[in-house]
């Protein structure tokens, strides 16, 4: 039992697991993201009921037991046998440790599994109510048979004797666990059990495969994307309506799981995209709106409205005067409220109940003032596909986090939204249209906050029939499966063991419907058409028809790869081809050589056939070697085949060659030819006959390449060679020529100089090895070339590295390439950069590395001299990139270091005017140091004055630095830093005065609900003992120097954690804030309401985005 730390955030998190709070813990996951997508979905791979039981376990003299661990006796549900185990003393904690642990799991044949959802209980025996219990579900296998709670409680509510669960030294466990039958889905055919497929994932793409099921299964939606316009130019991965268009044929005819990497590469999403878990409800937004943009001007535009596209009116009407005020807003989907709301005509209620606006809380209306009204929201028409996302994550302003609401929430299965004469309808809407739905699909998020899995319930031609899409896997379901068991809530599981307490047990119900898709009966024959061949481009249909050949032919191929063997042949062809261009070290690079697929079950003469047909090499002038793979990681022909061999079977030779079982067999061909360059008998050769390979290095041209091979005795010297050398060379023959020999190249290169006079026996010197020479280097050439000699020649090939620089300013866009150096320090680095951009002192040059999975700058950049070559400049975890971000610094980089940089933000006691100020200075400095720093750059209203510095984050003001903080560790990233004078009134403040904090807001009505949303500066205010609202706004006003008119529709509320609660001018303001500080006090402030006359940004936040999470965006 390892304990399951921190989780990542693809993960059911701990709110969902463990209702208290702890974490349930078992055997760390290897996958993350296959862990998250795979376990957290095994609720619903269920086939059958599930069978459940209770077991109690009484411990008797507890405090006593000696053993680290203690397991229950064995008991039996679901076929399955279970035991408890328990850490008295705690696992490592100081808590008792629980788990269900599978009791015979070192028995079970390789491959088990099986899935319990359980509860661990410690009774209460004086109060049974205080019973402690925790549930949670797991897939139990080999690597993962037990699976609980490491800090289930804590010892010392366990032993004290006033708590209850230690009585009389007896402790009592309950265990509740229903087990359910898991389908065997390595053996399982989506296409042949439901006629449909499902969509792989890519990593965390789940959330995009349930949504575009959902949209394949609208026909009129698929129709329309095989109509948009495509060409056979275009590529699927650069067009997103083509790879749509790709995805949904091949969903509609091929036979097995269908990829999304195309799609998602048309999005322009990279890898780590594709790893990131984002909104349904979000992509499902993006996607339309890029859709909709993509159909303009095609014979399909407006498809994207027709289909999801409804109305409804705002309105505000006064109740004393004539006077009513609306708007008409167009929506593609309906956020609904799950919290509060049994089903979903009470959200509907909720949607468009009426708010009373009186009191504070009048309504401004113009020429009549303030008055009394009614304000809401009533629907003008609803559109033929209703996407209704149910509000399954809220935030919880008291644990100040998001929240997933598990709460049940029915949906039905007909929806009639002209109930009760049409309530949801405005005076507007065309009541001859008949507003009745019926369902069509239920997208399912099984998980927490932080993640979990999701997939779809569908009935794709609404019939009786659902099915349900998980990813891969394609199933048939019951009606009640699709909607009763996604309602939420809780499951009770009855039990299956007669006994004195039969009691049913209760779940949590972590899986629960997230989208429903509704089709109105009246328009399901023209969304339920059909849709076939001749609904696709012709060009289209000629691809995937040969796409899908091509895999079958690769399924064929591989299907048969068990009957072949892949015969790889080198030549000198292929060596003189690739030594110098592809490759430096070695001979050949095998996969770029001819190969034969042979039947194991022939002779090998029929290579040699094979051979001569493709070479025209007649079989008696072939002769081939055997390559082997030397202890230095080296690659070389290593001698020549027998003739016992070559009588073998290909499948024989195969395995007596190739020591690693890979289906292939390299060989290199041997020929020789005459003197009229024909093929000729291959000589004899001895033992004392050595087979080299030469390769001829220029320095001037930089240049190595391959010039032949040679016979030589193993007696005999490199000197008896020298001539045949210069003629191969082309040089002179009496020209001074030096010898190397290429002994390896991994992890280093070892090229040593070869003794002319020594024997090629004495050199070590055998069959394969390769001889590099070059010119005698001359003294006067030396400095003349880069690399004079064949071992600073691949010395360098070995390290060189192209790098792209980028400026930082400009991470997408290379700037230019540098050839460099693996080996290179970092003052090379920094050198050649510097000489690049013609700047005279390299240290002013600061580099950052690139994170090869967000493909971004990393956050920190490359500190001056920390990274000793440029190769720890280049890698990330187990990749090298090719890119480093540079800037140019006004100061060098070692002076940079020691000093902090703060942005802040200078707000000038009299003038409406902000100044951005870039503060330095050393590290060790202080805010006061700052604050004499700005003093010098700024104009002061007095030359005494004081200045502060604030911390402020969206429109509040979360802290006044003290003077003495270091500012080493302030953070001005995320945060903006504001220096401000102290007001002479806030230096002399009474006992009784309060300094609070003043902000502007205004409402903002989401889907029916209202949310408070900050703007414009913050800022402090004295109030005094028993001021009232009066008395503060009048200096409210002086302040800020709002004309009267304007400041007449300004309302001004006391706001604790986001809730307004409106003023009186006769109200005592001093009353309403606490005497004295506490922590979070921003949340408590007088809130002035008006509306925000600043430059707005387009931005539209998404209440139910996971907390930690990237919006999702299509880039193309």
């Amino acid at each position: 039992m390892t304990m399951l730390t921190q989780q990542p955030l693809d993960q059911e998190d701990d709110e969902m697991l463990v209702p208290h709070q702890e974490l349930v813990e078992g055997p760390q996951p290897v996958e993350v993201v296959a862990q998250t997508e795979s376990t957290n979905a095994v609720d619903n791979q269920a086939a059958d009921e599930p069978q459940a039981s209770r077991f109690t376990w009484t411990i008797e003299n507890f405090s006593r037991l000696n053993t680290k661990k203690q397991y229950s006796d064995v008991f039996v549900v679901g076929g399955f046998k279970w035991r408890v185990l328990i850490f008295p003393k705690g696992n490592n904690v100081d808590h008792l440790s629980m788990y269900l642990d599978v009791a015979d799991s070192s028995t079970l044949p390789y491959g088990w599994s099986r899935y319990a959802q359980f509860s661990l209980a410690v009774v209460n025996q004086i109060q049974p109510k205080y019973t402690l219990k925790k549930d949670t579900q797991h897939q139990f296998h080999a690597r993962e048979s037990d699976w609980g709670f490491t800090s289930f409680m804590s010892l010392s509510e366990l032993y004290d004797p006033n708590k209850g669960f230690l009585v009389n030294d007896t402790c009592i466990i309950e265990a509740d666990v229903a087990v359910r039958k898991v389908v065997d889905y390595w053996t399982y055919d989506s296409k042949k059990e439901t006629g449909y497929v499902g969509l792989k994932n890519q990593g965390a793409t789940c959330y995009m495969n349930s949504l575009l099921q959902t949209l394949y299964h609208i026909p009129y939606f698929r129709k329309a994307v095989y109509h948009m316009p495509t060409t056979e130019n275009d590529m699927p991965s650069g067009s997103i309506p083509l790879a749509l268009q790709s995805l949904f044929y091949k969903l509609q005819y091929n036979d097995t799981s269908v990829a999304t990497k195309e799609l998602t590469k048309s999005f322009g999403w990279d890898t780590y995209d594709s790893f990131m878990q984002h909104d349904v409800q979000e992509l499902n937004r993006v996607l339309s709106e890029k859709l909709e943009d993509k159909m303009k001007g095609t014979v399909v535009e407006g498809t994207i409205q027709k289909l999801f596209e409804g109305h409804h009116m705002n309105y505000i009407e006064c109740i004393n005067v004539d006077f009513k005020s609306t708007r008409k807003e167009s929506f593609y989907d309906l956020q609904l409220d799950v919290k509060g709301c049994r089903d979903v005509y009470a959200s509907f209620d909720k949607y468009v109940e009426v708010e009373r606006l009186e009191g504070d809380n009048k309504y401004h209306a113009e020429e009549h003032g303030l008055q009394d009204a009614k304000k809401g929201v009533l629907f003008i028409d609803f559109p033929p596909v209703l996407q209704l996302q149910l509000k399954r994550f809220e935030y919880d302003f008291m644990r100040d986090t998001m929240v997933k609401i598990n709460d049940r929430y029915e949906f039905p299965l007909e929806l009639d939204l002209d109930r009760d004469d049409g309530k949801y309808l405005s005076p507007d809407a065309d009541r001859s249209v008949r507003n009745l739905y019926t369902l069509h699909s239920v997208l399912v998020h099984s998980g927490g906050v932080h993640g979990g899995h999701y997939y779809a319930f569908i009935r794709p031609t609404l019939s009786d029939q659902w099915f349900k899409f998980d990813d891969e896997r394609v199933t048939k379901e019951d009606m009640k499966r699709a909607l009763e068991e996604q309602y939420g809530g809780e499951e009770e599981l009855p039990q299956t063991n007669p006994g004195f307490n039969n009691a049913p047990f209760k779940f949590t119900k972590y899986s629960n419907a997230y989208m429903l898709v509704y089709i109105r009966e009246s328009d399901k024959e023209k969304i339920i058409c059909d849709v076939d061949e001749k609904d696709i481009a012709e060009h289209l249909r000629i691809r995937l028809k040969k796409e899908q050949e091509e895999k079958e032919d690769k399924r064929r191929y591989k299907a048969q790869a068990h009957l072949y063997t892949i015969i790889k042949v080198a030549r000198d062809e292929d060596l003189m081809e690739q030594i110098g261009k592809d490759i430096y070290f070695d001979l050949v690079d095998h996969d770029k050589v001819r190969s034969f697929r042979i039947q194991k079950n022939l002779s090998f003469a029929s290579v040699k056939e094979e051979v001569a047909k493709e070479f025209g090499i007649p079989v008696q002038f072939q002769r081939f070697w055997i390559w082997a793979k030397r202890q230095n990681h080296t690659y070389r022909p290593n001698r020549p085949l027998t003739p016992q061999e070559e009588a073998q079977t290909v499948g024989q030779l195969r395995e007596v060659s190739n020591k690693n079982h890979t289906a292939e067999l390299k060989l290199f061909l041997e020929i020789e030819t005459g003197q009229d360059r024909l093929p000729i008998s291959p000589p004899d050769k001895s033992k004392e006959d050595i087979l080299l390979f030469f390769k001829l290095y220029d320095p001037k041209k930089e240049e190595l390449r391959y010039v032949g091979r040679l016979f030589v005795k193993s007696t005999g010297k490199p000197i008896e060679i020298l001539t045949k050398l210069n003629q191969m060379a082309g040089f002179d023959a009496d020209e001074e020529i030096e010898l190397f020999e290429e002994v390896k190249f991994e992890p280093c290169v070892m090229c040593e100089r070869l003794d002319k006079r020594a024997s090629f026996r004495l050199s070590q010197i055998e069959d394969g090895d390769i001889i590099c020479f070059q010119k005698c280097p001359q003294p006067q050439n030396e400095e003349e070339y880069r690399y004079p000699d064949v071992p600073s020649f691949l010395e360098y090939v070995k390290n060189r590295q192209i790098v792209h620089f980028r400026s930082l300013e400009r991470p997408k866009e290379d700037d230019f390439c540098l050839e460099l150096s693996k080996s290179h320090t970092y003052d090379d680095v920094v050198e050649r950069v510097a000489r690049r951009l013609g700047l005279e002192d390299p240290s002013k040059i600061r580099l950052t590395p690139h994170n090869c999975y967000s493909q971004q700058p990393k956050p920190h950049p490359i500190k001056y001299r920390v990274a000793e070559h440029l190769l720890d400049m280049l890698v990330h975890y187990n990749q090298i990139s090719d890119i480093l971000y540079y800037e140019v610094l006004d100061i060098p980089l070692p002076e940079l270091q020691c000093l902090k940089t703060l942005k802040v933000a200078f707000h000038h006691a009299s003038k409406d005017e902000v100044v951005i100020h870039n503060i330095r200075l050393p590290k060790q400095s202080t805010v006061g140091d700052v604050l004499n720093e700005i003093k010098t750059k700024v104009e002061l209203s007095h030359a005494n004055a004081e200045l502060r510095l604030l911390e402020v984050f969206y429109h509040k003001i979360y802290k006044i630095f003290p003077l003495n903080e270091k500012i080493e560790n302030i953070n001005d990233q995320y945060w903006t830093l504001r220096a401000e004078e102290i007001p002479e009134e806030e230096k002399n403040l009474g006992p009784l005065d309060r300094l609070i904090h003043v902000y502007h807001f205004r409402k903002e009505t989401a889907q029916n609900q209202m949310q408070v949303q900050n703007f414009g500066e913050p800022f402090f205010l004295v109030i005094h003992d028993g001021e009232t609202l009066a008395e503060v706004k009048m200096r409210i006003q002086k302040k800020l120097q709002v004309p009267d008119e304007e400041f007449s529709k300004w309302k001004f509320a006391f706001l604790s954690l986001g809730r307004p609660e409106y003023l009186l001018d006769t109200d005592v303001v001093s009353s309403r804030f606490q005497r004295r500080d506490v922590y979070g006090a921003w949340e408590q402030y007088l809130g002035l309401e008006h509306s925000d006359t600043t430059p707005k940004r387009a931005f539209a936040a998404n209440q139910n985005r996971h907390t930690y999470e990237k919006p999702v965006k299509i880039y193309n």
